[in-house]
């Protein structure tokens, strides 16, 4: 075989290689963003009744609601792979606890309307609706949030948008698109950041949504009385670098939960006597109840 031939096919497989890598696999990945949830949420736990809440711009979204016994009801949201159905563990927890819970399905997930993003760029719109529906409740005299990986993330993008939202706990949280991407100094290089900034190309050409505003750093910023406690993943470098950025922007008003030897949200799983005792500290220290 003749060198230049050689050379030839070297150059066909390194573009090929390229093509996968930085178009093939960020269309991929929009794809499954915006994928539909086939997830079923079943009946509701014990104590909780099936509500139907409407966002500003007339999406229905479905949920689960129990009223608190101690006037703090908590917005809890799930994460990318499912709807509420996955957080039912955590919404018996706090109901045992005596909290309200309001656990919803984002728009597109579960039997919720509208279309789905898994990357949460709408959900703040989703937030509101809550707020909303918590707002009217009369035995409910605080708001508080727990949100789970993407969860988490669509509750730090709400938070300066609802100051009801006044304590918020979020299990896993980091970015939502490339802009939230680079808040950390490694991924400001286009190597780092390009897969990322061209799933969100292709994400917004298949949905027809924009990227979220404000990214979460200047939420959590702006949201001047609200207390976090940020959970992370031992065992996850890059999620505990992101979790130790927001706990370094709010100060004293946010705590650090790194949960050792666990996976992305794995804390819950590992040891739910421990998760329990942290998650209900943490709202008596900054609510009372």
């Amino acid at each position: 075989m003749k060198i230049g031939r050689i050379l030839k096919i070297l150059l066909i497989v390194v573009l090929v290689v390229l093509v996968l890598l930085y178009i093939g696999l960020p269309l991929a990945s929009a794809i499954a963003v915006i994928a539909p949830d086939a997830s079923a949420s079943g009946q509701p736990p014990e104590g909780f009744t099936e509500v139907t809440l409407t966002a500003d711009d007339g999406i229905t979204l479905a949920a689960w609601y129990t009223p608190p016994q101690n006037g703090i009801a908590v917005v809890l949201i799930h994460g990318a792979g499912s709807g509420r159905s996955s957080m039912r563990p955590y919404a018996e927890m706090l109901h045992a606890d005596g909290y309200g819970v309001l656990a919803l399905d984002l728009r597109g997930f579960g039997e919720s309307g509208g279309r789905i993003n898994r990357l949460g760029w709408n959900g703040t719109r989703d937030v509101g609706a809550a707020v909303a529906f918590l707002n009217d409740q009369p035995d409910v005299n605080q708001i508080a949030g727990l949100g789970v990986s993407l969860g988490g993330e669509v509750l730090l993008g709400a938070v300066s948008t609802y100051p009801e939202l006044a304590a918020i706990i979020t299990d896993g949280a980091t970015f939502r698109s490339v802009g939230e991407y680079q808040a950390l100094p490694n991924n400001r290089s286009l190597v780092r950041n390009f897969t990322t900034g061209a799933r969100d190309v292709f994400v917004a050409l298949l949905s027809g949504d924009s990227p979220p505003a404000p990214p979460l750093w200047e939420a959590v910023t702006a949201a001047e009385s609200a207390r976090f406690l940020f959970i992370t993943a031992g065992n996850d470098a890059a999620e505990i670098e992101f979790n130790t950025q927001f706990q370094t922007i709010v100060g004293d008003r946010g705590a650090l939960w790194i949960v050792p030897n666990v996976g992305h949200t794995g804390g819950f799983n590992a040891d739910p006597a421990a998760y329990r005792d942290r998650v209900i500290t943490f709202y008596t220290d900054a609510l009372g109840g």
